[in-house]
């Protein structure tokens, strides 16, 4: 299986202090105006980092693009110096608002990418605060997905399921936590999570056909 020496060694440490360092030394990238639109701001995070990105993963990586669609599966992708392809997952979250529970992806859309052992799904988290118009990055995390603790994740019923950051103020790193075990663990999940859906499912069959049957019934 491919190991990326970006996140085997510490050197993805180094890049999160980076974003960190970078973002708090920008000049305001915010207006009056947008400064209490949680989304605005999150946008703007993230095109800033767009637009830098290939500076600040510097001798990490390259061939950096930004450039994808709204609901693809990254916002931003490199290769490392192994020549593993690395797509990255900018989530931003806004501290005041205190609970946050965003999507990462689709669990069939991660299970087919990694079919590639050199593909890694890379998830940037950014806490931060606004004072004024000024962004304030309290915490990141830079990290593939197989470092996160299934403690701090869960499955939301949408489509085949989506792995989400189950609350962003709580996230566990597990460092080179093994992509193989990870995945074993994610197989046992889904395999929990799907037969309670088709109970779900069984129930609102039923209410529809007594649905049905009171209505024909008028």
């Amino acid at each position: 299986m491919s190991q990326s020496p970006l996140f085997r060694s510490k050197d993805y440490v180094a890049v999160e202090t980076a974003i960190k360092r970078f973002l708090n030394g920008q000049p305001d990238f915010i207006s009056k105006a947008t400064a209490n639109s949680t989304r605005a701001v999150g946008d703007a995070i993230q095109g800033v980092l767009g637009e830098h990105f290939h500076a600040i993963i510097g001798k990490h990586g390259g061939n950096c693009t930004a450039d994808f669609a709204r609901r693809a599966m990254a916002d931003l992708a490199f290769e490392d110096r192994a020549g593993n392809y690395c797509v990255v997952d900018v989530k931003t979250h806004r501290l005041d608002t205190h609970f946050n529970m965003p999507n990462l992806t689709s669990v069939e859309r991660l299970s087919r990418f990694y079919e590639a052992d050199n593909n890694f799904f890379v998830v940037l988290s950014i806490a931060y605060n606004v004072v004024g118009t000024k962004v304030e990055v309290r915490r990141v995390h830079f990290v593939p997905i197989e470092f996160l603790s299934w403690e701090c994740l869960t499955i939301g019923a949408l489509g085949w399921g989506q792995i989400q950051i189950a609350n962003s103020n709580k996230i566990t790193v597990l460092p080179n936590n093994p992509r193989k075990d990870w995945m074993l663990e994610f197989c046992e999940i889904m395999l929990e999570f799907y037969p309670k859906e088709i109970v779900k499912i069984d129930r609102r069959i039923a209410h529809f056909k007594k649905l049905r049957t009171t209505w024909k019934k008028r």
